[in-house]
């Protein structure tokens, strides 16, 4: 509140109560409780912009900086002007210290990306791949800056290996093996999959070449192994799964 009733000059984007009304049942209650005051002053400074920007000045601009520093998307449709997914549906409300522009849904900005690691821990469907980056010592690589490009098995992808496969990598006299394997799934830098389709093949972290194919409309790794999801975007990269482990030469 002291923020907004100071002397500097700032632009509210201000949602009404219909706005809040639109969340998911039970977002206000808990939002107010004590521990979410930090996702709350994000969402709220998320509606707020340096400056007296007028509705005749919001119209020529295709995004702006909010006090979060994160970008919201502003663009004019119909004659009609959204910030990010929300209608401003009331402008140039003038006050003293800057202007309100009434908007019809609460503004909330996207989660940060985790790094590479944060995502695949986090997601459920790696639990083989994050130990067996744990075992080999790469995890700590693969939270850096990056960026990589990983072709990450899921667990039912490790699961197709031979009987015992998994165990016999994670004994500590085959780490080594174990690491070559995991370095053949990371390609250095950010390839995004419209790239992706586009090679015919792709340099991997252990110096062996992937093979990338196209067969209607699906990519395979070396012929057989499908990618099944793609461009899962990491602050350090990017994530595309697929079906099998690779296994280097």
């Amino acid at each position: 509140i002291q923020t907004l009733s100071g002397k500097k000059q700032y632009t509210v984007f201000a949602p009404t109560d219909d706005a809040f009304a639109k969340l998911p049942a039970g977002t206000i209650d808990e939002l107010l409780k004590p521990e979410s005051k930090q996702a709350l002053t994000d969402i709220l400074l998320y509606h707020v912009v340096s400056g007296k920007v007028m509705a005749a000045d919001v119209v020529g601009l295709t995004s702006a900086t909010t006090l979060l520093s994160k970008d919201v998307a502003i663009k004019v449709e119909g004659g009609n002007v959204f910030i990010n997914d929300a209608k401003v549906i009331i402008t140039d409300i003038e006050t003293s210290n800057g202007v309100i522009h009434v908007i019809d849904t609460v503004l909330i900005p996207a989660a940060d990306a985790g790094t590479i690691v944060d995502i695949a821990v986090a997601d459920g469907r790696f639990t083989t791949l994050v130990a067996a980056l744990q075992a080999a010592g790469l995890v700590e690589t693969l939270s850096g800056e990056g960026p990589f490009t990983v072709f990450a098995p899921t667990d039912d992808a490790f699961a197709k290996l031979p009987a015992g496969t998994v165990e016999s990598l994670l004994k500590p006299e085959n780490l080594e093996k174990l690491k070559n394997i995991l370095l053949y799934h990371v390609v250095s830098g950010k390839v995004m999959a419209a790239d992706v389709v586009g090679l015919t093949s792709a340099p991997t972290v252990l110096g062996q070449d992937v093979k990338i194919t196209v067969k209607d409309g699906k990519v395979y790794l070396n012929d057989t192994i499908q990618v099944i999801i793609t461009d899962i975007e990491a602050s350090n990269g990017v994530i595309h799964v697929i079906d099998a482990v690779l296994l280097p030469k």
